[in-house]
């Protein structure tokens, strides 16, 4: 998944914007921009906050952006095939010029938060984001895909072992859902399903949760500064440590470590 911000250019002329990924874009401010399939035929669209469209991929389009801003996301093929279960051949996306969809809105959002605090949270929870868009993307806006599957039950007690000792041995990298399906052996889309059926949880839920467990044993070590306890966690920053710290346990890493040697 690529994201990028679409600010107003200071160039007037209208460019050809050629897309090779599925781009699902969201105003994050009131704005308007004039697209096109011809240089002739261009139209105004008007957009409110949280309104977005869906551009297909390989489409070719004029462009000019005067004043809108808004947050793009390409959507890879390896997502958009694992979320139609792995279907032969690309994956093909209707047009969608004002789309209008609670659940894309939502995790559209949760890109943006992430991006304004500097993508403190890695690869895994932008990895587990894409597949969550891919699989409504296809579900709901595919010229054509094959049904999704079910399954019954979830990952088996071998496997579950074995992600679990995969990311205990991973603790301090930054982990990616393809490299945790691929330990177990099975497609990114598969094992995010057969992972929350087992556990309750999304992988990136999971790992979070881990790394805070491991984060309690190092914190009752009075000698283990908090910031050397986040990075051996896999936390980009304190900061960002200490929020899910605070979320997960309800208190600071601080407050646990002073409560902890207290008693």
């Amino acid at each position: 998944m690529r994201v990028e911000l679409n600010v107003p250019e200071s160039v007037r002329e209208p460019r050809l914007w050629v897309k090779h990924q599925p781009v699902l874009a969201m105003a994050l401010r009131p704005g308007s921009l004039e697209i096109g399939l011809r240089r002739s035929e261009m139209k105004r669209l008007t957009f409110e906050p949280g309104e977005m469209s869906l551009v297909p991929n390989h489409l070719e389009k004029w462009f000019r952006n005067e004043d809108s801003h808004g947050l793009c996301i390409a959507i890879s093929d390896a997502a958009l095939t694992a979320a139609s279960d792995g279907t032969s051949g690309e994956v093909e996306l209707r047009r969608v010029d004002k789309l209008v969809d609670a659940r894309l809105g939502t995790l559209v959002e949760a890109v943006n938060v992430e991006r304004i605090a500097g993508f403190p949270s890695g690869r895994l929870f932008l990895d587990s984001v894409e597949q969550a868009l891919a699989v409504a993307l296809v579900k709901g806006y595919a010229v054509r895909h094959r049904s999704m599957q079910t399954h019954r039950g979830g990952l088996g007690c071998a496997r579950l072992r074995r992600i679990k000792e995969f990311v205990d041995a991973k603790m301090e990298d930054e982990l990616t859902l393809c490299e945790m399906a691929q330990a177990v052996q099975l497609s990114t889309a598969h094992f995010s399903r057969m992972f929350r059926r087992s556990t309750g949880e999304n992988p990136h839920q999971f790992v979070l949760r881990h790394r805070v467990e491991r984060a309690k044993e190092m914190l009752r070590a009075a000698e283990s500064r908090v910031l050397d306890v986040a990075v051996a966690c896999g936390f980009k920053t304190q900061q960002h440590f200490a929020r899910v710290f605070r979320q997960v346990c309800g208190v600071s890493p601080t407050e646990y470590r002073q409560e902890f040697l207290r008693h």
